[in-house]
């Protein structure tokens, strides 16, 4: 059976305080903050804990964070970043693959992608990740673009959401 709006709109919840806070965003450029943050709760709602939605089942988890995800790219496309969006498609399908393989990176691809979004620069970082499984070229990148406290505290707040 398909999903209402009203079953989407059901799974609304009331946020604790401090949930609200942003994870990824406070690393990029302003413009972009509500669309990643809007596709980063997608991104919970499929695999960690959403700050704003609890999902009756997985269906309803499935399309709301999908939901989510178009959501927050049309934001970013309407700003006309083309190339913004084409990070967070390489992003979205990136974090899929490292936690279809049970592996870490997401933290680090997150990062990287929220700090230089927009800028198209993050191909052989997210190679790395992608190929070998290796996340270090994706940390040192949104290290360098947004400065290590602000990573780490991203990282970490990241890390309480997904577990």
């Amino acid at each position: 059976m398909p999903l209402s709006a009203a079953d989407l709109a059901g799974a609304l919840r009331e946020p604790a305080e401090g949930e609200l806070e942003p994870v990824f965003s406070a690393l990029g450029a302003p413009e972009y903050a509500l669309g990643l943050e809007t596709i980063y709760e997608g991104y919970l709602v499929h695999y960690g804990r959403p700050r704003l939605h609890e999902p009756a089942d997985e269906d309803t988890a499935l399309v709301l964070g999908d939901y989510l995800y178009a959501q927050g790219l049309a934001r970013i496309a309407a700003l006309g970043g083309v190339v913004a969006v084409g990070d967070l498609a390489e992003l979205i399908s990136l974090c899929a693959q490292a936690r279809a393989e049970e592996r870490d990176g997401d933290g680090a691809a997150w990062a990287a992608t929220a700090a230089l979004l927009g800028e198209g620069r993050l191909g052989q970082a997210r190679a790395a990740l992608r190929d070998r499984g290796d996340s270090a070229a994706l940390f040192r990148a949104a290290e360098e673009a947004a400065g290590i406290e602000a990573v780490e505290l991203a990282l970490e707040t990241h890390a309480r959401m997904v577990g």
